[in-house]
């Protein structure tokens, strides 16, 4: 039994109360046999979150995409990779966004191939609810899959395919997902070639994560050795190769591998988004997601937080759909603290990050650069993290700090590219995590 809040499988609480009542008996009756304690339940398998992506509501703010006009009669294929392995998986599915429910008419999972295609004879179809092959999802809801035999090794890539007979309506997405999703006309979730599928995208579909059980995990049923990434598009990785999985939090994840100890590490990044306010196109401003997105993952003991320069440069004309209203650097720092608070209330550790140079792109401004700069003061001396990560000094430029070096620089002098996320996966501290 998961501890997540989600809709359609937790809409109401459920309390479990055990005991035994003796009264007392007659002083002639028989003597009565000992009591026997009451059966226990066989125990449940421990599920740990392996791959995640934050759901976000409908928007095309970048030309366009599949979450406007959502599916009917089509098949959506979409592969993740996931970062600890497990001998049974299953999916986490939501219409957190939708405004209808959502009808899953049939899903599998297989091992990856090339494309849109998986290897054959890998495919396994998916059940909800205790055998169902087809599920509908409320509005605003959340569900998980039954859990499937499925052995999997961390860094390997997982297809998960969804058929979706009815009109969706617009689709809850993840916007950037740095990777391929292909979409077929009809029923193709059994297909192991990937010749139906012709169209693509770049974000994800209702796909909000991957929990396994078993293998590696169930020697850590009860360890919560999680790592959540959580953050903006420098999170999310943006500027990045697109399926080349080179994330910084993807960096971290290999680092953790090559130690013979993988660990979970799960991006909850969304591009554009800010801590104090919300954004249409970018999801709920952090302080009210994190609940959703972090405190609800199985198995999680730390989280890496980055974020708050789309609060400093949100609110010029430069910013992306418009500016947002003016953060101060004190505002932005209670925001954070409020994360802070929000994670440990529930033995969550958190790590700071420094925010990242802005030099040469349409965020840095004289103004923007003070903020950013006594931000940063603030995460390095101000304790109020477990530890911190300097991220800033880890891909600046010695010569210019103010500005990423250019071999780490993406090109739009704000994201890192391939060679700078792995410089910040190589800034953390692995005895801190």
């Amino acid at each position: 039994m998961t501890n997540r809040s989600r809709t359609t499988l937790r809409s109401a609480g459920i309390a479990l109360l055990a005991g035994l009542t003796l009264t007392g008996a007659p002083a002639t009756a028989a003597p009565q046999p000992a009591p026997q304690p009451a059966p226990q339940p066989a125990a449940q398998p421990a599920w740990h979150g392996v791959w995640a992506a934050s759901p976000q509501a409908p928007t095309a703010p970048f030309g366009p995409n599949w979450s406007t006009e959502g599916f009917a009669d089509q098949t959506l294929r979409q592969t993740v990779r996931l970062t600890a392995g497990g001998t049974k998986a299953r999916i986490e599915l939501t219409n957190r966004y939708g405004s209808t429910p959502l009808r899953i008419t049939g899903a599998t999972v297989a091992r990856t191939a090339k494309g849109g295609a998986v290897e054959p004879g890998s495919v396994r179809p998916l059940t909800f609810g205790g055998g169902r092959g087809s599920v509908t999802i409320p509005a605003g809801g959340t569900l998980l899959s039954d859990g499937v035999p499925f052995r999997t090794r961390a860094l390997e890539s997982v297809t998960v395919t969804l058929y979706l007979a009815g009109p969706t309506g617009p689709a809850t997405f993840h916007h950037f997902a740095g990777a391929t999703s292909y979409r077929a006309a009809g029923d193709h979730r059994s297909d192991a070639s990937g010749a139906a599928f012709t169209e693509t995208s770049t974000s994800w579909y209702y796909l909000s994560g991957v929990e396994v059980s078993g293998g590696p995990a169930a020697a850590r049923p009860h360890r919560r050795d999680g790592i959540v990434t959580f953050g903006d598009s420098i999170t999310d990785g943006v500027g990045a190769t697109n399926d080349a999985d080179d994330r910084y939090p993807d960096e971290l994840a290999e680092r953790l591998a090559a130690t013979g100890r993988p660990r979970p590490v799960l991006n909850h990044g969304i591009g554009g988004n800010q801590v104090t306010n919300d954004v249409s196109w970018a999801g709920e401003a952090a302080v009210a997601r994190f609940r959703k997105d972090v405190l609800t993952e199985q198995g999680v003991g730390t989280v890496v937080l980055l974020e708050g320069i789309n609060d400093i440069g949100g609110s010029g004309p430069s910013f992306p759909g418009g500016p947002t209203p003016d953060v101060s650097v004190n505002r932005l720092i209670e925001g954070h603290r409020a994360l802070i608070r929000q994670a440990h209330a529930h033995g969550i550790k958190v790590v700071g990050a420094t925010l990242t140079p802005i030099k040469g792109s349409f965020y840095f401004t004289p103004e923007n650069e003070a903020k950013r700069e006594a931000f940063n003061d603030w995460v390095r001396t101000s304790g109020a993290y477990d530890a911190v990560v300097d991220f800033d000094r880890a891909v600046a430029d010695p010569a210019d700090p103010d500005r990423i070096l250019p071999a780490y620089d993406s090109g739009d002098h704000l994201h890192p590219g391939d060679a700078g996320y792995t410089a910040m996966a190589g800034a953390l501290d692995l005895d801190e995590l």
